[in-house]
């Protein structure tokens, strides 16, 4: 898998993808909907896979010498890489602004959301979604992607809304939680959406294993 990932990494992948990792620190904006930075590392990824359609990548890929599911596992294996990368940008803005940034002004009269773990667990979740919608859904025809990223699109939004909105509910504010406060219920977060990533992904790449092998390319 090593040698399938380089190859995804130096020939199908689009520069974009690595550029767009970079969205990850847009969790040091302040008023500013930051988990738009895990859409736009999606959409980075969307990129290599129009890239690498328009060069027959796919086709290429099944004439190497690999098992057809090797082909997905190394796409896989490539956004969760890519998806890492973004993650570990968005972890360190979380650190930082629940300690050495919690007490900054710009960021207490910040109307949306803090960055703290639960909006780390909610880009996770859309990491998540974006495998299981766009990757999983390529993977059924192994050339249309249009529908499943508009599908992405619509539900990373609607995501990206909801998590706006429900620390404006009643009894639900300890999910903007500065600093520390709430730490307990934000670990709990977090690794909640560690999980539905982590679910979504190993489903979506069993399936998709599955649907690409019934392709007659």
């Amino acid at each position: 898998m090593r040698d399938i990932l380089r190859k995804e990494m130096k020939l199908s992948a689009s520069v974009l993808s690595y550029l767009f990792v970079l969205f990850g620190l847009m969790f040091f904006l302040p008023g500013y909907p930051i988990l738009c930075g895990a859409f736009f590392t999606a959409l980075g990824l969307f990129q290599s896979f129009q890239t690498a359609r328009e060069a027959n990548d796919v086709v290429f890929s099944v004439l190497l010498p690999i098992a057809k599911k090797d082909v997905v596992k190394g796409k896989y294996l490539f956004v969760c890489m890519i998806e890492a990368c973004a993650l570990i940008l968005m972890a360190l803005a979380v650190v930082l602004r629940m300690t050495a940034f919690s007490q900054s002004a710009v960021y207490r009269s910040n109307a949306l959301m803090n960055a703290n773990l639960f909006a780390l667990g909610m880009a996770c979740v859309i990491f998540g979604l974006f495998n299981w919608i766009f990757v999983g859904g390529f993977f059924k025809t192994a050339y249309k992607f249009a529908r499943p990223f508009v599908t992405f699109i619509i539900t990373a939004f609607l995501v990206i809304f909801a998590s706006e909105a429900l620390h404006h509910v009643p009894g639900l504010a300890m999910l903007n939680a500065f600093g520390t406060e709430s730490i307990t219920i934000q670990i709990i977060l977090l690794l909640a959406g560690a999980a539905v990533f982590l679910l979504l992904t190993v489903f979506s790449c069993r399936k998709a294993c599955a649907d690409f092998e019934r392709i007659d390319l």
